[in-house]
């Protein structure tokens, strides 16, 4: 059978240990052990026994990622590895052959390969950078029809950082009330907001208790600087949370102990404070980098400015393909960056500025050196020039 490869993933994967800044990756830069744990965590961190862990989560942890959502309960929470699991078995749960599916573009291409690998219909409502990267909610209500089976959004945006207002949140909710379809909302970027001071920003509203057709994910990946624990979550209705209880079983049994253990920290008040602080100077430090940078790139690349996210979706004006920009510039500058293309819009590319800053202005250098060496080359490419 013909399978869709998950493009963004594999890029990442094949070359993110053979540069010398990778600025491809969606997160700030992770927080240790260390910086994590306090002397009381640390003891019961220690002497956590490594036995089976309870296959939909901890109760502790259920519990405090229910309490981040108005009248959720543990009931509604099954913990998962990852958000990517999460969404993986949405899709296993929902989706089969011959099916609609509608995903939002430019955006992270894991709902739109998996339900490509299952035979599905798969339709692009389109961000448009034009609106300040706005969804096209017009587009939207003209592509559902009624064989529309699930309707997929990642708010915040990956990669363009953009967020949905409420107003535009009731109106996807009605589309997809008047075809009967699912809602599949990806939230792990919230918490990542950039207006306001530190962790008192407001956070994005979820579309929990908004429609009862509703599966949404979260993990501690993105806002929480995480990553490497591996722990998300897929928040439903008690019976939901069953049938995808059910297929986590087969796919990993449950998540690690440790890694619950050490989520279940994160997600106390304070802890959740101070991540949230740490991941937003690391981020509105990067960015105003980055827009410096590319005020000085003579007019080579352009970027809107950023409301949320550590990441940013910068377009560049030379007329060659976004994957082969990406590989010109990792060849040239030891630097990795994502292609558009593997997010769903060319000439574009993506660029996480979430480091500490003097690392975020060496990799731009070096990309700005490589572009300025490159661009007559690329220029004359596209115009056919001998």
């Amino acid at each position: 059978m013909d399978f869709q490869n998950f493009e963004l993933e594999h890029f990442q994967s094949l070359y993110e240990r053979t540069v010398d800044y990778n600025l491809a990756d969606s997160s700030v830069k992770c927080t240790s052990v260390r910086e994590l744990l306090g002397s009381d965590d640390a003891a019961a961190l220690i002497d956590l026994p490594l036995y089976y862990p309870e296959v939909n989560g901890t109760t502790l942890l259920r519990e405090r990622a229910a309490a981040l959502y108005p009248n959720a309960t543990a009931a509604n929470v099954l913990v998962t590895v990852g958000a990517a699991q999460a969404n993986s078995m949405t899709c296993d749960m929902l989706l089969e052959a011959g099916d609609e599916v509608i995903v939002v573009s430019p955006g992270y291409r894991q709902v739109w390969g998996l339900a490509k690998n299952r035979g599905c219909v798969v339709k692009e409502a389109h961000l448009r950078p034009e609106n300040n990267w706005r969804l096209d909610l017009n587009e939207l209500e003209a592509l559902a029809t009624s064989k529309t089976k699930l309707i997929a959004v990642v708010n915040p945006n990956n990669p363009t950082g953009s967020i949905l207002t409420r107003d535009e949140m009731q109106r996807i909710v009605a589309i997809c009330d008047k075809h009967g379809a699912w809602l599949h909302a990806d939230e792990v970027y919230r918490g990542t907001e950039l207006d306001g001071p530190g962790a008192q920003s407001e956070e994005t509203p979820s579309f929990w208790g908004m429609y009862d057709r509703l599966i949404c994910v979260n993990s501690l990946s993105k806002a929480y600087g995480l990553s490497g624990l591996r722990i998300g979550w897929a928040l439903a209705s008690p019976n939901v949370v069953e049938e995808l209880w059910r297929r986590h079983e087969y796919a990993v049994i449950s998540a690690a102990g440790p890694s619950m253990k050490l989520a279940e920290i994160a997600l106390q008040p304070e802890k959740r404070n101070m991540l949230f602080d740490r991941q937003k100077k690391l981020s509105r430090e990067g960015h105003a980098a980055l827009a410096q940078w590319v005020s000085e790139q003579q007019g080579r690349f352009t970027v809107q400015k950023a409301v949320a996210t550590s990441i940013a979706f910068v377009g560049y004006n030379f007329d060659v393909p976004s994957v082969e920009l990406a590989n010109l510039i990792r060849k040239k500058a030891s630097v990795l960056v994502a292609p558009g293309a593997y997010l769903g819009t060319e000439h574009h590319l993506r660029i996480t500025v979430g480091y500490e800053v003097e690392k975020v202005k060496a990799a731009l250098a070096r990309i700005g050196a490589a572009a300025a060496e490159l661009a007559p080359a690329l220029v004359s490419s596209a115009r056919g020039d001998k």
